[in-house]
């Protein structure tokens, strides 16, 4: 059987808004680096595609929540036990 204490679930809900707080400045910078231009020396590609931006904005979106939940739910477990 699966123990989930309640400390950890407010944590990790309490990391899922923090997650979506830091959303937004996390996917700027993501897409900062991703239109950089090219180095000295290399290639200049193509603007960056739409379809490729929206695909680093889910995986940004993911990759934020699953983290933020993950480290709200093992702090909250530790704080508050279960």
């Amino acid at each position: 059987m699966i123990d989930i204490s309640l400390g950890g679930l407010i944590g990790a809900t309490l990391g899922i808004v923090v997650a979506a707080l830091i959303f937004v400045p996390l996917v700027e910078a993501a897409e900062r680096i991703f239109r950089r231009g090219p180095e000295p020396g290399e290639e200049a590609e193509a603007g960056a595609p739409e379809q490729d931006l929206a695909l680093l904005r889910r995986s940004v979106l993911v990759t934020d929540m699953l983290v933020c939940a993950g480290i709200g739910y093992w702090i909250g477990h530790m704080l508050f036990g279960g």
